[in-house]
Protein backbone atom coordinates (compact mmCIF):
# COMPACT_ATOMS: atom_id res chain seq x y z
CA UNK A 1 0.00 0.00 0.00
CA UNK A 2 1.58 3.44 -1.01
CA UNK A 3 1.30 6.35 1.34
CA UNK A 4 2.58 10.07 1.71
CA UNK A 5 4.06 11.92 4.15
CA UNK A 6 2.41 15.36 4.49
CA UNK A 7 3.16 18.16 7.01
CA UNK A 8 0.49 18.21 10.59
CA UNK A 9 1.95 21.58 12.13
CA UNK A 10 5.28 21.61 12.16
CA UNK A 11 6.48 18.37 11.44
CA UNK A 12 5.94 15.47 9.13
CA UNK A 13 3.01 12.67 9.50
CA UNK A 14 1.54 9.64 7.71
CA UNK A 15 -1.49 8.74 8.40
CA UNK A 16 -2.49 5.14 8.48
CA UNK A 17 -5.89 3.82 7.26
CA UNK A 18 -7.72 2.13 9.62
CA UNK A 19 -7.85 -1.06 7.56
CA UNK A 20 -4.13 -1.15 7.78
CA UNK A 21 -4.23 -0.42 11.51
CA UNK A 22 -6.95 -3.55 12.13
CA UNK A 23 -4.90 -5.87 9.60
CA UNK A 24 -1.55 -4.89 11.83
CA UNK A 25 -3.38 -5.38 15.21
CA UNK A 26 -2.66 -1.74 16.69
CA UNK A 27 -5.22 0.27 18.51
CA UNK A 28 -5.79 3.94 18.58
CA UNK A 29 -3.76 6.22 21.49
CA UNK A 30 -1.93 2.56 21.32
CA UNK A 31 2.25 3.46 22.98
CA UNK A 32 4.35 2.08 19.97
CA UNK A 33 8.13 1.80 19.17
CA UNK A 34 9.75 3.64 16.15
CA UNK A 35 13.19 1.93 15.33
CA UNK A 36 14.96 3.98 12.68
CA UNK A 37 17.65 2.89 10.42
CA UNK A 38 18.42 4.57 6.74
CA UNK A 39 15.88 4.00 4.48
CA UNK A 40 13.37 2.12 6.65
CA UNK A 41 11.24 3.15 9.80
CA UNK A 42 9.71 -0.06 11.40
CA UNK A 43 6.87 0.71 14.23
CA UNK A 44 6.04 -1.87 16.82
CA UNK A 45 4.37 -2.34 19.90
CA UNK A 46 5.99 -0.64 22.90
CA UNK A 47 7.00 -3.16 25.69
CA UNK A 48 7.07 -0.45 28.29
CA UNK A 49 2.91 -0.78 29.40
CA UNK A 50 2.37 2.08 32.10
CA UNK A 51 -0.17 0.42 34.57
CA UNK A 52 -2.61 2.56 36.12
CA UNK A 53 -2.51 1.14 39.89
CA UNK A 54 -6.72 2.78 40.68
CA UNK A 55 -7.54 0.95 37.44
CA UNK A 56 -5.72 -2.27 38.31
CA UNK A 57 -7.30 -2.09 41.75
CA UNK A 58 -10.84 -1.96 41.08
CA UNK A 59 -10.39 -5.15 38.82
CA UNK A 60 -10.12 -7.07 42.17
CA UNK A 61 -12.98 -9.33 42.86
CA UNK A 62 -13.80 -12.39 44.36
CA UNK A 63 -13.48 -14.10 41.60
CA UNK A 64 -9.53 -13.34 40.93
CA UNK A 65 -8.65 -12.64 44.54
CA UNK A 66 -6.73 -15.81 46.33
CA UNK A 67 -5.74 -16.41 49.63
CA UNK A 68 -3.29 -14.70 51.77
CA UNK A 69 -0.49 -17.38 51.26
CA UNK A 70 2.39 -17.97 54.15
CA UNK A 71 6.06 -17.70 54.05
CA UNK A 72 6.98 -18.68 57.24
CA UNK A 73 8.21 -17.15 60.38
CA UNK A 74 10.66 -14.72 60.02
CA UNK A 75 14.13 -15.18 60.05
CA UNK A 76 15.86 -11.82 59.87
CA UNK A 77 14.34 -8.52 60.86
CA UNK A 78 11.65 -8.28 59.17
CA UNK A 79 8.66 -5.68 60.50
CA UNK A 80 5.59 -7.27 61.15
Amino acid sequence: MESVIRKWGNSPALRLPTTVLKEAGYQLEQKVDLIVSPGRIIIQPSKNIAYDLDTLIKGINAANMHEEISFGSPVGNEAL
